[in-house]
This record gives structure tokens, sequence and C-alpha cells, in this order.
């Protein structure tokens, strides 16, 4: 496991969005596994900028997303559909045929799974997988449990993972309380890993991903394993990390 050290929030974005460019410029048909939240946001503005400057060139490239919340349509706003085409697809020169998130809109939780399954296997993995870290440790929806996942599956969210989310809805009551996710061993085929990570509210899960025991009770932490994994993330996010890198 790399560990980049970036000084702050948009240290950390320029960071990861060179790092994904950079793949896109040296495969330009790469299949790129994308995350959501607030923390890749800055990555992906980054990545639009670097579009438009005629710096990287997404035609050919196609992505698929860790995860979405079950039962919500793809026009939802709080939806990861909307949030992909708000923040990147919409403004990058992609074919959105190419773009794929879980179908949350379906209530057939097998059947939506398992169709992703399908399609990401089809496609024969991720050439990168781009993650977030949640204050739990959970990777995509991922929640600390007491195995690690195989392939996508509908996971009933943590407490605190819907009050860290309950910032991006109007109440915490209209947070969805399940979601459809890439297992943790569907993550663990990329052949790149990128993890970014800032913010105080972090620094523990970040410790134990890189330097704590390997153990569901950390979704994360299995990443100490793949063997072509880089965490960028900032000095409040790598503040119990000092020393150990």
């Amino acid at each position: 496991m790399k560990i980049i050290h970036a000084k702050d929030y948009e240290d950390m974005s320029r960071k990861a969005a060179s790092i994904i460019a950079a793949q896109v410029i040296l495969k330009p048909n790469c299949v790129l596994g994308l995350a959501t939240g607030t923390t890749p946001i800055g990555t992906y503005q980054n990545l639009v900028e670097a579009c438009k400057n005629g710096d990287c060139d997404f035609s050919e490239v196609s992505t698929y997303n860790l995860d979405e919340y079950r039962g919500l349509d793809h026009d939802d706003p709080q939806s990861y559909h909307f949030f992909m085409r708000d923040n990147l697809f919409d403004h990058v020169n992609i074919d959105l045929a190419n773009t794929h998130v879980p179908d949350g809109s379906n209530p057939d939780a097998a059947a939506a799974c398992a169709e992703y399954d399908k399609i990401v296997a089809e496609a024969g993995y991720t050439d990168l997988q781009l993650l977030g870290i949640g204050n739990n440790g959970h990777i995509g929806f991922n929640e600390p449990d007491d195995h690690f996942s195989a392939g996508t599956h509908c996971v009933d969210l943590t407490e605190s993972t819907i009050q860290a989310n309950s910032r991006l809805f109007e109440k915490e009551e209209d947070v969805p309380r399940q979601a459809y996710t890439m297992g943790t061993q569907t993550i663990m085929y990329s052949r790149m890993i990128l993890v970014v990570a800032n913010g105080e509210k972090k620094a523990q899960a970040v410790h134990d991903m890189c330097f704590g025991p390997i153990a569901p009770s950390c979704p994360a932490s299995i990443l100490q394993l793949h063997p072509n994994c880089v965490v960028v993330a900032d000095d409040a996010a790598l503040s119990m990390c000092e020393g150990l890198y």
C-alpha cells in the first residue's frame, strides 16, 4: 500500500485526479470504477477541467460505480445516477451508454445485484477503482461485519452511515436505509485501487485501513492485501499515521 500525503482537500483532489488522468492517457479505453460521496467531488472537478483543457479524453472510457441507494429512481436528485451526471458525466466527453451504476430502482435485490455482477465481470473488472472511506471503515457500502463480502449485494446501512449521509438530504428520515453495493471481493479484482480521504473524522478509519489488523470489522483493511493500492490523504486524515510510513 502506497501512501501519498496531500496538504489539504484541494491538494488531495489534484493528486487523485492526476492519477486517474494518467490511467486514461495510458489506456484510452480503460475501465474506471467510480465512487460517490463528498470526498471525490474535488477529484471529479479536476477531471472535468482536464477534459475541457484537452488533457484527458473520456470518449472511449467505460465506468462502473460502486453502489446505489435502493428505492431511488435514476433521476432522483439524491440518487448516485444523478450524482455522477451532475458531477462528472454531463461535463466530459464520455458516452453515457458506457456508464454503469447499480439499478436501485429495481425492487428485486437479487436480480439487480446479479445483473450488476454480470456486467462488471463481462467488462473484465476495473483497471482503476476509486474509493472513499467511511468513518467506520466502510468501502462502497460494505459496512463492518463478521465477514468480507463477495459480489454485489443489498446491505442495511448502519446508523453511523445514515447520519453521515444525512447532510446530503433535507432530513435524516429521508436517507434510504438500504443500498446495492459492489462487494469487497469484486473491488479487490481491480488492477489498481485509489483511495481518497480527507478530514480529521477519517483519521481513525485511515489508520485502521493502512496499519490495523485485516478484519471485516474494518472493511477497508482488506486493501492491505491488494498489490497496487494507493492512498491519497490530507494532513488531518493522516494525523494518526505519523511515523508509520
